[in-house]
């Protein structure tokens, strides 16, 4: 077996946030959100696509933040995201 790429990541985030996910990875990253398989969908959390950055995010009762492991994401003009950040 050669693994030649990752598919996707799958994060935790806590129940009801939904509308936090949206606003980091859509509006601030422009990762558009693409609609969960209608058998997963009842779980909550969202998936977001573009190309080959796939990250989905799925709810996890009992959530707490990871301590150390994180998603790296690269991006073409940091210093424009950071003022878009800002403002």
């Amino acid at each position: 077996m050669a693994i030649v790429g990752i598919e996707h990541v799958q994060l935790a985030m806590p129940a009801g946030r939904e509308a936090d996910a949206r606003e980091f990875y859509s509006l601030l990253h422009g990762i558009p959100e693409i609609p969960k398989p209608p058998r997963l969908a009842h779980r909550g959390g969202a998936w977001f696509e573009s190309g080959p950055v796939k990250i989905h995010l799925g709810v996890e009762t009992d959530f707490r933040p990871a301590r150390k492991a994180h998603p790296a994401l690269l991006v073409r003009d940091l210093a424009a995201l950071s003022v878009q950040k800002a403002r």
